[in-house]
């Protein structure tokens, strides 16, 4: 008798089994992430569309440019500037996690809000320090990603687009807000209370 589990003189439940140890179980917490992943782009699946192209081939500076479209989108706004901190604490959880989950699976959790929201913890960030406006805390977090060198930030066209870059160094533009080190504080407090 073959042991080919497509043989239709083998027993079913033979075929099962065997069918069964060459398949790869998910467990119960993969298979939800990768269900909540799914359902988390269907909605806004035209929104998103663009972003994931470019992060899936790498082109990391044109993934920055879209992601701002991507927010003034979900903001309803035609300019960066026009994004206030007011804007920021309403913005919606899950498309954070949207554009958070893209850029970490594209760049294997090299990039995206989630790895710059560990840093931001790692240099003494909290809510805490969100709430008190706390500079120092973003002057350390921006060393650590590569946007201040030597007491100096540096500008996004200055910055490493390559996976050789810091950690967390992107997505970048969007930080660059004329509301300054307020609207880099109201979008970790928010990060942080979306769980991102």
């Amino acid at each position: 008798m073959s042991t080919n589990p497509e043989n239709k003189d083998t027993p079913l439940s033979d075929r099962i089994t065997q069918l069964e140890t060459k398949i790869q179980p998910l467990s119960l917490s993969e298979r939800v992430e990768k269900i909540e992943a799914t359902l988390l782009l269907v909605a806004d699946v035209y929104r998103f569309q663009r972003l994931s192209e470019l992060l899936a081939v790498g082109k990391w500076r044109e993934a920055d440019l879209e992601t701002i479209q991507v927010i003034l989108e979900i903001t309803g706004h035609t300019e960066l500037e026009s994004i206030t901190p007011n804007d920021v604490k309403q913005f919606s959880c899950n498309q954070l996690r949207v554009i958070d989950k893209l850029w970490t699976t594209y760049s294997q959790e090299h990039f995206g809000f989630s790895a710059q929201v560990q840093l931001y913890q790692s240099v003494g960030g909290s809510l805490n320090t969100t709430i008190a406006q706390d500079n120092s805390v973003i002057e350390r977090f921006g060393e650590q990603v590569g946007w201040r060198i030597n007491g100096q930030w540096q500008k996004c066209d200055e910055l490493d687009y390559t996976l050789n870059a810091p950690k967390g160094c992107h997505p970048s533009r969007w930080w660059n807000s004329p509301f300054g080190s307020k609207m880099t504080n109201y979008f970790f407090a928010r990060l942080i209370t979306c769980a991102i």
